[in-house]
C-alpha cells in the first residue's frame, strides 16, 4: 500500500492567473422575510425596505439622519457623552467595546439639530446596533439635553426610537433615565412646543414606557414591535394566548396606542408637514 503523504488534498478553488486582483463584490444582504438576496446599496436606495415582501429591515441612526434630514444640514450634539461601567459589572466593559466596534457609535443614540424640508428641529436616532438600543446612563443624559437645548432654542423636536429597554448592566441608574428624559420632554411641552415620535421595530421597555409615549403625535413604521414587555415574556407570566399580531404597529394603532402608520418613503415628507402645521400655529 502505498503511504498517503504520497498523495494532496486536491484544491477546490481554482488558481488565478499569476497577478490578477480577484474580483470585489458589492455587500449583499438577505432578507429575513423572503429572503431573497440583494446589494446592499440596492436596499439603501430602497430605503431598507424589501422591494419584493415588504420587510422593514432595521436602519441605522446615520442612515436615518441621511433619509429623513436635508442633506448637510445636521450638526451633531454631545457626541463625545459615553457610557462607563459604574457598577463593575461582570463583561459589560467588554460589551461596551464590542457595541461600539459593531455600530461605529459611541453610544446608542445619536443627537443633534438641523432642518426637515428647510425647518430647523431637534432630532434624535436610537441605534439598534448598539446593544439593541439599550438605555443607560449616557443615553438618557443624551436625549434630556437635547430636549433641553430645544427648549433653549424654542425647536421641535422629532425622535426615531427603537430599544431593548432599560440596559440592565448600569442597574438602578439606567432606570432613572426614564424620569429624567420625561421631566425634560415635560417641560419642553409645557413651553408649548411640539415633539414628534417615530416608533420603530422594536420599541420596548423603559424607552416604551417613558419619552417615546409622550409625543404630541406618535407614529410608527409599519410591522414595529411596541409595548413594555414583549409577547413571549406576557405569554409566558399569563400563561394565556395572545392574539395575532399583539403589539405589532397595526394592532396598536387599532387599539389607539398610536397615531398613524407611517411607510418610509412619506416619513420625511410628513414630518416636514407636521414641522410646518406647528410652526404656523405657534406664530
Amino acid at each position: 500500500m502505498l503511504p498517503k503523504s504520497l498523495f494532496k488534498s486536491p484544491n477546490l478553488r481554482l488558481e488565478r492567473p499569476e497577478g490578477a486582483q480577484e474580483e470585489d463584490r458589492a455587500p449583499e444582504v438577505a432578507c429575513p422575510g423572503c429572503k431573497r438576496v440583494c446589494a446592499l446599496a440596492d436596499l439603501e436606495r430602497e430605503l431598507f425596505v424589501c422591494s419584493r415582501c415588504g420587510h422593514y429591515h432595521k436602519v441605522g441612526a446615520r442612515d436615518r439622519i441621511r433619509m429623513t434630514l436635508d442633506e448637510g444640514s445636521f450638526r451633531e450634539l454631545n457626541a463625545d457623552l459615553t457610557s462607563r461601567d459604574p457598577l463593575a459589572f461582570p463583561g459589560y466593559a467588554g460589551k461596551l467595546m464590542q457595541a461600539r466596534a459593531q455600530s461605529g457609535e459611541k453610544e446608542a443614540v445619536v443627537t443633534g439639530l438641523g432642518l426637515l424640508e428647510g425647518r430647523p428641529c431637534a432630532f434624535f436616532a436610537m441605534e439598534h446596533a448598539f446593544m439593541m438600543g439599550s438605555m443607560g446612563a449616557a443615553v438618557g443624559e443624551k436625549i434630556s439635553r437635547l430636549f433641553e437645548r430645544a427648549l433653549e432654542d424654542r425647536l421641535p423636536v422629532v425622535g426615531f426610537t427603537l430599544s431593548g429597554g432599560a440596559r440592565v448592566q448600569e442597574g438602578v441608574l439606567s432606570l432613572m433615565q426614564m424620569a429624567k428624559v420625561s421631566g425634560a420632554v415635560r417641560r419642553h411641552s409645557d413651553a408649548g412646543l411640539f415633539y414628534c415620535a417615530v416608533l420603530c421595530d422594536a420599541t420596548t421597555g423603559g424607552v416604551a414606557a417613558s419619552f417615546a409615549m409622550q409625543a404630541d403625535v406618535i407614529l410608527a413604521e409599519p410591522g414595529a414591535l411596541i409595548g413594555f414587555a414583549g409577547p413571549r415574556v406576557i405569554e409566558q407570566t399569563t400563561r394565556q394566548k395572545l392574539p395575532e399580531g399583539f403589539q405589532q404597529s397595526e394592532f396598536q394603532l387599532d387599539k389607539g396606542f398610536v397615531g398613524r402608520l407611517c411607510r418610509r418613503s412619506e416619513q420625511r415628507e410628513l414630518l416636514g408637514l407636521l414641522l410646518r402645521m406647528h410652526g404656523e400655529a405657534g406664530k
